[in-house]
């Protein structure tokens, strides 16, 4: 079955554009263009997509707002952000409303259409440059003051490691070298965080460990 993609974008060219790149991609289909936030919330709705090509700036609700509004209401629907500005507090908002991913709109075609897939499978799409502004953006706000998540206490002490590299900025083939485990080893422990944390993604984690203190900003991405 293809996967359902909603576009949504104030400008008719770029949903155009999108619409052709998808429905010319095997496996993949549009089901509906949105040219403001309201929109999109109404028809990922309506539509149930698997995943929303969300834009950032838009007029009345903006895309920030609409992935709040589309990933507390329907669980199901994946928000991947798009945009042509690769600024800080976007990142951080966009990755707190419950996006699953962040992209520039100069990504490649291949590669936004293996986004789409990534996003889709219950991944996210978080390369480690975004988790650094994720980091820089929390050394900026003040200490964190958000209660521990329930399942932090039944952590190994393995999850733990594993969780504070994720938040450090480590992929998951660093996290392999780093750890001296196999790739498989890695997902299993990530998809055993996921599941005691209650997190909808490697996002999510990220902002758990840093909002209930487990790991501190001023300890910065380790990476090798």
């Amino acid at each position: 079955m293809d996967l359902r993609v909603l576009v949504a974008d104030d400008q008719a060219l770029v949903r155009g554009s999108f619409r052709v790149l998808i429905d010319t991609a095997p496996g993949l289909r549009t089901v509906g263009e949105a040219g403001t936030g309201a929109e999109a919330v109404e028809l990922a709705g309506r539509e149930r997509p698997d995943v929303v090509l969300m834009d950032v700036r838009m007029p009345g609700m903006d895309g920030i707002e609409a992935t709040r509004r589309i990933c507390s209401g329907l669980p199901g629907v994946r928000v991947l952000i798009l945009t042509t500005f690769d600024l800080d507090s976007y990142v951080y908002s966009a990755l707190k409303a419950g996006a699953s991913g962040f992209l520039l709109k100069d990504t490649p075609p291949a590669d936004l259409l293996s986004a789409i897939e990534v996003v889709a499978s219950g991944e996210s799409l978080l390369a480690p440059t975004v988790t650094r502004r994720l980091i820089a953006e929390f050394i900026r706000r003040p200490a964190p003051v958000q209660p521990p998540p329930a399942g932090l206490d039944t952590l190994t002490d393995r999850e733990r490691e594993v969780l504070t590299l994720i938040a450090r900025g480590l992929s998951n083939t660093e996290l392999a070298g780093h750890l001296h485990l196999s790739p498989a080893t890695v997902k299993t422990h990530i998809g055993h965080l996921l599941s005691k944390l209650q997190a909808r993604d490697r996002a999510q984690l990220v902002i758990a460990a840093y909002e209930t203190g487990l790991v501190h900003p001023q300890q910065g991405p380790q990476r090798q």
